[in-house]
């Protein structure tokens, strides 16, 4: 079958690896679709994801795919179901696994099989990632490009409740990418009194303020930190870094309230920073979300899917374009552009 690799000199190709063999716990999954992650995926391509260091690497995470075979004791899954986040587990040949899904086949568990049959958590068998490899009902009327936001929308609201966001209480969100802009609806979604987005580019606070912003600032044209404490003088209850960029950390010690918190989300490509606290209140905390644990994003599952058949959240207004998996290599060549008006990109397999 075809996957996509990247080598330690961030070199991409299309190359060939065995179909995954599933075991008696295990489903075969034929890839549907699968989200380019701004994050992980890039990070691995240019070699600063932590603790992500054997290359050449299969690359994917955010997976769509069918169900086409399955064990003998699988039980949570049925031939034909639509499923979240098929990987590949461990080396194929000569290249380790950056989750490998975007893969044309991946492999899911069927967590209450192991647990049943002695092989739950704890054991070398088990996946942290089987509890949040969940079936997608036909009745929510959702793409497989679609679904493969649900990946994103989970692993950020199980950030929003580490972090311990609450109603009534004011956040400021530094980007209005994929992330920063789940990271939006969700405050409004949740109560949130004032969210504050900002980013670099008039179509990103645009966007943002189309997902619910409150307010929206130009960090390129305006001073944030005059702007936030006009609307919020005594400080943000949250400042949450949704970009990866270590400098945003210092910047919002001088955008909290006194006991507010400074919350970093996901992994930033330098490992260590000088934090400035000069200008923070005496009482402050700074709460890092490296990596969202999969039994939490299953966690955040279904509260995800009651904001979308309630029409309060809606995939498709946060993907701005689709490549066939033909054509993988151009949406990594847009994803690096960086360009204002991209979102999130999906590949499609046919």
């Amino acid at each position: 079958m075809k996957a996509l690799s990247v080598d330690q000199n961030g070199k991409l190709e299309v190359c060939d690896v065995p179909k995954p063999v599933y075991g008696d716990c295990q489903a075969l999954v034929k890839t549907l679709s699968c989200g380019v992650c701004n994050g992980t995926d890039m990070k691995l391509i240019h070699g600063s994801f932590k603790n992500m260091t054997h290359y050449p690497m299969l690359l994917g995470h955010e997976a769509v795919g069918q169900v086409v075979e399955k064990g003998k004791y699988v039980t949570s899954f049925e031939i034909g179901d639509i499923v979240l986040l098929p990987f590949l587990y461990g080396d194929v040949g000569k290249y380790s696994s950056g989750w490998g899904a975007y893969a044309e086949y991946g492999i899911v568990g069927d967590a209450k099989a192991y647990i049943s049959h002695g092989m739950g958590p704890g054991t070398k068998e088990f996946d942290d990632s089987f509890y949040a490899q969940t079936v997608i009902k036909p009745e929510y009327g959702l793409t497989a490009v679609e679904a493969s936001m649900i990946v994103t929308f989970r692993e950020v609201l199980s950030a929003i409740r580490r972090f311990g966001f609450q109603a009534n209480q004011d956040v400021v969100i530094f980007g209005a990418g994929p992330v920063g802009l789940c990271f939006t609806r969700f405050c409004k979604l949740l109560g949130m009194r004032t969210v504050i987005t900002i980013d670099i580019s008039d179509d990103k606070t645009e966007q943002a303020r189309n997902m619910g912003a409150d307010i929206v600032i130009n960090s390129s044209k305006e001073d944030v930190e005059a702007m936030v404490l006009k609307y919020l003088p005594e400080g943000a209850d949250y400042v949450v870094d949704a970009v990866g960029i270590n400098q945003l950390l210092n910047q919002g010690m001088r955008l909290i309230k006194y006991n507010g918190k400074v919350c970093g989300y996901g992994i930033s490509p330098k490992l260590g920073m000088d934090l400035d606290w000069s200008d923070a209140p005496y009482n402050w905390q700074l709460h890092f979300v490296q990596f969202p644990r999969k039994k939490e994003e299953a966690e955040a599952h279904s509260q995800i899917m009651a904001w979308i058949a309630a029409g309060a959240l809606k995939p498709s207004d946060f993907i701005s374009n689709v490549f066939e998996f033909d054509h993988i290599l151009d949406a990594f060549g847009l994803v690096e552009k960086r360009l204002p008006d991209t979102k999130k990109v999906v590949i499609r397999y046919s």
